[in-house]
């Protein structure tokens, strides 16, 4: 008994050397991610101490060098005058972009579901699917041509009404609708491929008893499709909300000026302009620190109400 014990045990460790050394390929390729994750994921989180620091550019080793000031950052942050309207003009942005993203998704998921034509229907999801592959810069670039005042296509054809266009991207108040809108145009194709995913999921029995009882489209998607990808729209409304202090700076960068800072200036692009124009180091981690501090709390709430409310768990 006591040799049939040791061979297992010997073979034991001589299947697992084998599956190491076949495995170890596929170690070593996974190594080259690693080291990037830990050298620019966590180790530049050491420079979250900038924002309790007076920050001086090349004193001491990294950022392990300057003097500390404590919370006199996050105070002079928050007597900044115009720091009210840029948390707002952010939370107002973005808010809007996640609840039009969310809705107009579903809505276009189902419309798709409901096509009995299969070539249609992917042809469509290509065309809506195709603008989430661009770059902000592209899209900007086509925003700037189209919205033109003087040669955009949309400004003459509001000529032919004897309607002269805005400068809707030099407009206070049309900056920010351009900005949700554009967002919209981009991302929806993504959104609503999520959503057919999860349609998939939904048992088709369910839809063949609803037939027999004489139900409709509209009653199938309200009783039948909208409860069977809930799960996915809690899901995604859940990840979103990490996302409330993030209006997209690339997005406004490429398109805002100080023409409209009053409603288009966000968090990122005033960190942007504190940091990398002005040279205040210190204030725009402080900056940023509070961001991330915000959204990881929403984030936290978020996830924390979909499992007392509908029992929804992520992990």
């Amino acid at each position: 008994m006591h040799i049939i014990k040791k061979n297992k045990k010997n073979k034991g460790l001589v299947s697992g050397s084998v599956s190491f050394r076949r495995q170890l390929p596929l170690y070593l390729m996974l190594l080259v991610p690693a080291v990037f994750v830990l050298v620019f994921s966590y180790g530049s989180m050491a420079g979250v101490v900038m924002a309790f620091q007076d920050y001086i550019p090349g004193k001491g080793w990294y950022v392990f060098g300057s003097p500390f000031v404590g919370l006199e950052n996050f105070r002079q942050l928050f007597n900044l005058s115009n720091v009210g309207s840029v948390l707002y003009n952010t939370v107002f942005i973005a808010v809007t972009k996640i609840i039009c993203g969310l809705v107009f998704g579903v809505l276009l998921a189902l419309m798709l579901n409901e096509m009995r034509s299969k070539a249609l229907k992917r042809g469509i999801q290509t065309a809506i699917f195709f603008p989430y592959f661009l770059s902000w810069v592209i899209v900007s670039g086509m925003l700037v041509d189209l919205l033109d005042p003087a040669k955009g296509p949309i400004a003459q054809m509001l000529a032919q009404f004897g309607v002269n266009a805005p400068f809707f991207l030099a407009d206070e108040k049309w900056f920010p609708i351009i900005l949700v809108l554009s967002d919209l145009w981009k991302g929806l194709g993504y959104g609503a491929i999520v959503y057919l995913a999860a349609i998939t999921g939904v048992d088709q029995t369910l839809y063949e008893a609803a037939t027999i009882d004489g139900a409709g489209h509209v009653k199938k998607a309200i009783h039948i499709t909208l409860p069977g990808i809930m799960p996915v729209i809690i899901l995604m409304s859940v990840l979103s909300l990490g996302n409330v202090l993030n209006a997209g700076f690339e997005q406004v960068f490429n398109l805002y000026s100080p023409v409209v800072y009053s409603t288009g200036d966000i968090l990122d692009t005033f960190v942007y302009r504190l940091g990398i124009s002005e040279g205040q180091y210190s204030l725009s981690a402080a900056v940023g620190l509070f961001k991330s501090i915000i959204s990881f709390s929403l984030i936290s709430i978020a996830y924390f109400i979909a499992y007392r409310v509908w029992d929804y768990k992520i992990f």
